[in-house]
């Protein structure tokens, strides 16, 4: 009777209790700035604030969506500092990873830049500077475990991300969808990053229209919000001194205006952290544990509001412990599939996915091979995603065409002056028309003109999916002035004139190297430029056999800080092939690049050989220019056999910046050794010790370098390429 009694004197009591209101947390927009979010995050998980749900736009999207997912702070925390922020916020992929067959492209005094064309001719632009490729990678990497949850309110804590239609200026609220596309969409700059397209709209960052969504997060149901706004501050009339600075103050009141507008709503039971982030930019990806340390602070302060807001009662959240344990990050792969739009064959996309099937999905290979795929330069955007399905997890490649066309021309300059009036040049372009057929077939067209004038036209066939192997005829002609000596004296300079045409049958070897096996013909005329009259022009065939080996583990080709960049060739000359004589040359070359910080050594040289009787003029290696044997013009020491060894030193004097616009300096400097000589002893030049001093800019259409050189035969030079640096 007593129990009784006291279940109805409480009934009452438990009929009137107030559930725990749940709690909502808004993440604004700012770029780097964003990442003050994890001290946020840090700081409400210390004080034992539980969240329901969160909302966010651009960074404050990617946060919230990676924390919604089940990351941890710690985690988050990790990515923050560790993340090569350079490299993410770019489009291409790290050097090693890409096909042999790019890599080439970089190997004349070509500027990185190029202008691309569609299948009628017309110019294609891009919608973006950056495609966000490696940033879709990324976000696909870490939420592969989320690939199938298609309801955001079904992830470890209730989600949305917020962007804006390009084309109607409307609001889009992702509530469904695909996660790591939502978040990308969210944080889309416009111009900066290409828009992401989403059934059928163009979306991009949700900053124009909404950088504090509270009301978002209201009609997620919530009863109070904890609000961060890490907005970027207006500039004041002194800090607008260009007119990117104006550009970035256009976009700055675009969400302020929205911002104010939302923080306006706010009820006196919310919460408004607002870290102090003035010193901090929206690049400064560098100091993210500045800005964390900031968001951590600023969420402290405010522990005796936010102890209202921390339940009564302490339990674990089952849904967070499950999207953290590690097997939900890593699903067995038991198909893969390709969905394709490009030039190229499926047969292609799949040689270059490596995932086993029936084994655990391997994110480092897989990521490699992305690298790879969209080094072939036919796609605007290659990325994957895990489904499941009844017979098991399925890889699906989504491998999207180039809008702005896949044919590419690119340009390139380089001058010498050695200070005594005469002086070098050569202009450079080359065209290259890509996926000719399903197997990428390509026709690689070269023009120099100048010093050295050469036209090259080569038409490169693979021979299976994979461009293991591969046929490539191709056709040129030359001319170039070669000078002639005796007695170690030169008496004339001949120009040049070389024709021919030839076919390779190769290998390709990994992403690292290519062998190639060919015959070729050649005829020309070598007329006396300057000189005896009397001296005779003649004409010449030649008809040879190849074997060329090449092998580049460089990280950058302009500025390397590690690898190495390996040539053989070995051609013999035979008139069984209708050569006038038969000889044998051999070339190698070498550059091996270390690094230590911001300081980097490249060793390496040239070696060339002429091993049997030849006419001396038209058997000649050159050499001569910047790092070439400094002091002299751009190949103008001519001779049968030539030797070279060089160290290279060069230091960054500019800070490394974390978004792709960086516009690093380097000093440097070069010690060479050298010598050219023939072998009837007509002509030796002994052994020349040589130097220079440079400074190089990597401007965004390329290498532009300044150098000055001497050498011991006091011969003085000034250097000016835009291209290629070594």
């Amino acid at each position: 009777m007593r129990c009784l009694l006291l279940c109805l004197l409480f009934l009452p009591l438990l009929g009137f209790a107030q559930p725990e209101p749940r709690i909502g947390l808004v993440l604004s927009g700012g770029a780097a700035r964003g990442l003050a979010h994890i001290g946020v995050l840090k700081a409400l998980e210390e004080q034992g604030i539980k969240v329901d749900a969160i909302a966010g736009t651009s960074m404050g999207a990617v946060i919230g969506g990676l924390y919604a997912a089940g990351y941890t702070v710690d985690e988050l925390e990790q990515i923050a500092l560790h993340l090569d922020w350079q490299q993410a916020l770019s489009d291409s992929p790290p050097r090693q990873e890409i096909p042999f067959r790019r890599k080439q492209d970089d190997r004349d005094f070509l500027v990185k830049q190029r202008l691309s064309f569609r299948d009628d001719g017309s110019l294609g632009l891009p919608l973006g500077v950056i495609q966000g490729q490696n940033l879709a990678l990324l976000l696909e990497s870490l939420l592969v475990h989320t690939s199938d949850t298609r309801d955001f309110d079904q992830l470890a804590i209730p989600f949305r991300a917020v962007a804006t239609d390009i084309a109607t200026g409307e609001k889009v609220v992702f509530r469904r969808g695909h996660l790591p596309q939502a978040i990308r969409a969210s944080m889309s700059i416009p111009a900066v990053f290409a828009p992401v397209e989403v059934n059928g709209r163009l979306l991009v960052d949700g900053g124009m229209v909404d950088n504090i969504p509270v009301d978002v997060a209201r009609e997620m149901g919530v009863d109070r919000v904890i609000v961060v706004d890490i907005g970027t501050p207006l500039r004041s009339r002194k800090e607008l001194a260009t007119v990117v600075d104006v550009l970035n103050q256009s976009v700055t009141l675009m969400t302020r205006t929205n911002s104010e507008a939302q923080l306006a709503t706010l009820k006196p039971s919310d919460v408004l952290v607002q870290p102090s982030l003035a010193g901090y930019g929206a690049t400064d990806f560098g100091r993210a544990r500045d800005m964390i340390d900031a968001g951590y602070r600023a969420t402290q302060i405010l522990a005796s509001r936010l102890a209202e807001l921390r339940p009564l009662a302490s339990s674990h959240d089952l849904a967070l412990d499950s999207a953290r344990l590690p097997s939900e990050r890593t699903p067995v792969i038991r198909s893969i599939l390709i969905e394709n739009d490009s030039k190229i064959s499926d047969a292609v996309i799949r040689h270059y996915i490596r995932q086993p099937l029936g084994q655990p999905l391997d994110l480092d290979r897989l990521q490699s091979d992305m690298s790879t795929l969209y080094g072939l330069d036919y796609f605007e955007q290659v990325q994957y995603r895990v489904v499941k399905r009844k017979d098991g997890n399925a890889l699906v490649i989504n491998s999207r065409g180039k809008r702005a066309g896949t044919d590419y021309l690119r340009l390139g300059l380089n001058l010498s002056d050695d200070l005594r009036g005469d002086s070098a040049f050569n202009l450079g372009a080359s065209y290259r028309k890509n996926g000719i057929n399903e197997l990428g077939a390509e026709w690689l067209t070269r023009l120099q003109l100048g010093d050295h004038q050469e036209l090259y036209s080569e038409f490169y066939q693979p021979l299976d999916a994979g461009s293991r192997y591969f046929i490539a005829p191709y056709m040129f002609g030359e001319a170039q002035n070669i000078e002639a000596s005796i007695d170690d004296d030169p008496v004339a300079e001949y120009r040049v004139e070389r024709f021919g045409f030839g076919l390779n049958l190769g290998r390709q070897i990994a992403n690292n190297g290519e062998i190639r096996f060919g015959i070729g013909q050649a005829w020309g005329e070598a007329d006396v430029r300057i000189g005896d009259p009397a001296l005779p022009s003649f004409s010449f065939n030649e008809g040879y056999y190849e074997v060329k080996y090449s092998f580049d583990t460089l990280d950058n080709v302009d500025y390397p800080h590690e690898g190495e960049d390996i040539g053989l060739s070995l051609r013999q000359y035979d008139p069984s092939l209708a050569s006038d004589d038969r000889y044998r040359q051999w070339q190698f070359g070498l550059d091996k690049a270390l690094s230590s910080g911001p300081d980097t050594v490249v060793l390496g040289g040239r070696y060339g050989r002429t091993l049997d009787a030849a006419d001396a003029v038209t058997s000649a290696f050159v050499i001569g220019g910047a790092r070439q044997l400094s002091g002299f013009r751009q190949d103008s020491v001519a001779g049968q056999n030539i030797s070279l060894a060089r160290l290279v030193y060069y230091r960054r004097v500019t800070p490394r910046a974390f978004v792709p616009l960086d516009f690093p300096v380097y000093l440097g400097a070069s010690l060479e050794r050298g010598r050219a000589w023939n072998n009837d002893d007509s002509f030796d030049s002994g052994y020349i010790n040589a130097g220079s001093v440079f400074i190089s800019f990597d401007t965004p259409l390329g290498p532009l370098d300044f150098s000055y050189g001497l050498n011991d035969e006091a011969e003085r030079a000034l250097y000016l390429n835009l291209g290629r640096v070594f």
